[in-house]
């Protein structure tokens, strides 16, 4: 339940930066918060179900010879799950690709209006696409090579091999949060009102551009 929900976080993530993008002019009065709440409930409650999955009767407990790494999950179904990750990825990686032309049109929009000169505009596309890469190598280094294992692997194979790819994937949901705070201004500011109770003034004078969403 707990991968789960990690996976599915990053997703929603994901939609949900597509969707600023995309629906700049309505976005804000769409995603209330009752409505952002209301989506990360019901996350919680899919992913739950995944994790009872076993107790309904995805389990191998009968028969031990069909069990995946991931006891008591049968192969087959450990192979579903790492194939709908797969698919996952694939579709986070079609977003973050739709986000970068977005993001870039709008670099060039803002360019143009504001008579930058095309050093600013190329930097501020660079360090956009350059946390978008961090952001999505981080994800399929930390979990690609778990959900290829979960394949190709059995409960015959050694368990510090399970334990040695699963670790990284449950590192990265204590990575993500370091890597937003660093690269996204809006939560630095959330970050320092809930520790400091202030904002610094660099935060107020500081243009928003493309590469912050």
């Amino acid at each position: 339940a707990a991968f789960s929900a990690s996976v599915c976080s990053l997703l929603a993530i994901t939609v949900d930066r597509y969707l600023s993008l995309y629906n700049a002019l309505t976005y804000h009065s769409e995603r209330t918060l009752g409505f952002t709440c209301a989506m990360v409930l019901l996350m919680w409650v899919l992913c739950l179900g995944v994790g009872l999955l076993p107790i309904l009767g995805w389990n191998c407990l009968r028969d031990q010879s069909s069990c995946s790494i991931l006891r008591p999950v049968t192969k087959d179904n450990a192979a579903v799950l790492a194939v709908t990750f797969l698919l996952l990825f694939a579709l986070m990686l079609q977003l973050y690709l739709q986000i970068c032309k977005i993001a870039f049109r709008h670099a060039q929009q803002i360019a143009v209006q504001h008579q930058f000169i095309a050093t600013a505009q190329a930097t501020s596309t660079r360090k956009g696409l350059s946390t978008l890469s961090f952001i999505l190598g981080t994800f399929a280094l930390c979990w690609i090579p778990f959900a290829i294992y979960s394949l190709v692997a059995d409960s015959t194979y050694p368990v510090v091999y399970t334990y040695s790819l699963a670790l990284p994937a449950t590192c990265n949901s204590l990575i993500n949060p370091i890597i937003y705070a660093f690269r996204n201004p809006d939560i630095q500011k959330s970050l320092w009102l809930a520790c400091c109770g202030c904002i610094p003034s660099t935060f107020s004078s500081r243009p928003r551009t493309s590469s912050d969403v």
